[in-house]
């Protein structure tokens, strides 16, 4: 089943409905039905499905399909042919995320011949690399149409071990907007590009504040927020006045904050303090802020079932937190039920060239879904 689903190529800038017509045809040929999540132009799709009574109290086992690019890596391997060396498997998506889902897949026989006494709903989503856009449309469905599940399982790689917080993530684009002029006459214009670098000095301002309040005592690492720039485009000649600057830029917040804090706090900022030093310089200076994504932090608050129940099917007694986010905050709030994060596979090798999962942790997983199976089949 690996092998099948590492040959898609479901980078994010491509669809994936051959692997969703895959898996649905797959789940189709086992009498299951499985329902789909189109996005707006029908180039992407969620799919869920669910195998036993349509009752509550189930297990959701949730996955992305999407996976990062492979451009100009050094791959030693075709990264979507599924290849075995020194009990690694090598290909991209292995470990971030198609082995969690593949393993569930592959028992699928398994969970139909059981006497499930409680469901097992599969959930796979698209473009959750880019800002987890899928997701919210996922989880909706599921919310209206499925029974209310006792857990969510977001098989993202942990090595097995729970994972029940994280940062958020949030994402915006500002395009600063000032007059063009010759560089000698640095009076008649704006400079876009030196107002927006004015902008990532007060970032940085911003970042060291919060470092210098963060606990002691956290577990996350870096324990306080962060701000990140990612890209900075403006200009068109080393003589001209640059007339337009986009900054793409974001915040991973901790769970105890509000999720636009930080975002509001910048673009009252931009609005209130920068905006009018551009509009001195000339009227037609203008500041927009977009938020492109937003990833909601994941808070260990009315997890613990889920974390009690993740580690008896995993064997481990490990919990902890990770400052990558994923779609767990999704779940959790849409759906109302305890999540954790417990997975197959090292996030150290999650979009890396030659990214590989060890054999052995595919066993675990194997494992982890077999004890799951084990307990959806009690009263």
């Amino acid at each position: 089943m690996l092998r099948k689903l590492v040959a898609f190529d479901t980078t994010s800038r491509n669809s994936n409905l051959e692997l969703i017509k895959y898996v649905q045809s797959y789940l189709k040929g086992h009498g299951v039905e499985s329902k789909l999540v189109p996005n707006e132009d029908g180039s992407k799709a969620n799919l869920f499905a669910s195998i036993g009574p349509n009752v509550k109290d189930g297990v959701v086992l949730s996955g992305h399909t999407d996976v990062v690019p492979v451009d100009g890596q050094p791959w030693v391997t075709d990264p979507w042919t599924l290849t075995l060396k020194d009990g690694k498997w090598y290909g991209r998506g292995t470990c971030d995320m198609k082995a969690f889902y593949a393993i569930g897949l592959a028992m699928l026989p398994q969970f139909l011949k059981a006497p499930l006494k409680k469901p097992i709903h599969f959930a796979l989503s698209y473009d959750e690399e880019i800002g987890c856009f899928g997701a919210h449309s996922l989880a909706a469905a599921m919310a209206a149409q499925v029974p209310r599940p006792r857990v969510v399982i977001i098989g993202e790689p942990t090595m097995m071990t729970v994972v029940h917080a994280h940062k958020g993530t949030q994402v915006y684009v500002t395009k600063f907007t000032g007059f063009e002029a010759h560089s000698s006459m640095t009076h008649l214009g704006v400079s876009a590009i030196h107002f927006a670098g004015e902008f990532v000095h007060y970032l940085n301002t911003v970042q060291e504040e919060l470092e210098a309040k963060a606990p002691k005592n956290s577990e996350f690492m870096p324990a306080a927020a962060t701000f990140n720039v990612g890209t900075i485009v403006g200009g068109t000649a080393g003589n001209i006045l640059a007339r337009e600057c986009e900054v793409l830029w974001g915040y991973r917040e901790l769970p105890s904050q509000p999720i636009d804090a930080l975002g509001d706090r910048a673009t009252k900022w931009l609005k209130e303090e920068l905006l009018p030093k551009m509009k001195a310089k000339h009227p037609a200076a203008t500041i927009e802020t977009e938020l492109r994504s937003s990833t909601p932090a994941f808070s260990p608050e009315g997890n613990d079932e889920a974390k009690t129940l993740a580690g008896s099917w995993s064997g481990s007694n490990t919990v902890g937190s990770v400052v990558y986010a994923t779609e767990a905050g999704i779940f959790r709030k849409t759906l109302g039920v305890p999540t954790v994060v417990c997975g197959p596979g090292d996030i150290a090798q999650a979009h890396q060239p030659n990214e590989y999962i060890l054999a052995s942790q595919i066993d675990a997983g194997e494992d982890f879904m077999r004890r799951m199976l084990e307990w959806c089949c009690r009263d």
